[in-house]
């Protein structure tokens, strides 16, 4: 397809998160279904989000000891803002591992949505991997992305406080690689259903990045919206199965191998062919 470069894949790709929005609007069962999980995970996070404002002044003086001999003012400001890096950097690890708890809890029912997804834009393969594998593969799948979230969190914390860089391009840089991994998870139904294994997946997301970091980068900020995550789940996991089917998913024949799925002219978990 084309239109898929620079600026206008960007465009292109958070379109996707408006599509599968009104996918939602015009099925409210389905909505109300995927909002089931999210409401049990929002319910968890709010607590240790509560938890860590409340432990935020004993944390910033934790993180600074070098500031424990300064003058009153300048250790007030430092602490000051390593309080708040530390709630930026709670906040952020909180928007990057929500959809990895949330699609993890929900499993059935985003998988469910995203089923019907397809089979209204003309029906979905059959994956006929024993369920406990599908959900081991679930589930190390969803560790590996949660890992690599709370990493970035971690980096992005410590990068905010480098002066100018910080301030500037820390935050775009957070909001791509946040929706690089938000776009990854969810993907991962539609995906999953051709056989692609989570490597094979980043191969054919890599092949497509602007429209990639277009939708992620859509859904990371919606997510910050005060309630975005939740009430929108439902159409992000809408938006990133039409996203996973008409720009990532292999277009030819499918034929399996051992350990994957390969297909003519695109990359599975065993290279490419």
């Amino acid at each position: 397809m084309g239109g898929e470069r620079g600026i206008t894949g960007f465009f292109v790709g958070a379109g996707y998160l408006g599509r599968g929005i009104w996918w939602t609007v015009r099925r409210p069962g389905w909505w109300l279904l995927g909002l089931v999980p999210a409401l049990i995970v929002l319910a968890g996070y709010a607590a240790a989000l509560v938890w860590l404002a409340g432990r935020v002044g004993g944390l910033a003086e934790a993180v600074t000891p070098f500031a424990d001999s300064w003058q009153e003012e300048w250790r007030r400001v430092v602490r000051v803002i390593a309080g708040v890096a530390i709630l930026v950097a709670g906040g952020l690890a909180a928007v990057l591992t929500f959809t990895t708890a949330t699609l993890l809890v929900g499993d059935p029912f985003y998988e469910k949505i995203s089923e019907r997804v397809e089979e209204d834009h003309g029906g979905a393969p059959t994956w006929d991997a024993p369920w406990p594998a599908q959900l081991w593969r679930a589930v190390w799948e969803s560790l590996v992305l949660g890992v690599l979230g709370l990493t970035a969190a971690v980096a992005f914390f410590a990068l905010g406080f480098v002066p100018i860089i910080g301030q500037f391009a820390v935050p775009v840089a957070a909001a791509a690689v946040s929706g690089w991994l938000l776009a990854a998870e969810l993907t991962t139904p539609v995906l999953e259903r051709r056989g692609l294994k989570l490597r094979g997946r980043f191969a054919l997301m890599r092949r497509k990045r602007p429209v990639v970091v277009g939708f992620g980068v859509a859904v990371f900020v919606t997510f910050l919206i005060p309630l975005g995550a939740v009430l929108l789940m439902p159409g992000a996991v809408a938006g990133g199965t039409l996203l996973g089917r008409e720009r990532l998913a292999p277009e030819s024949p499918e034929r399996p191998v051992e350990g994957g799925l390969v297909t003519e002219g695109y990359v599975s978990d065993q290279g490419d062919h």
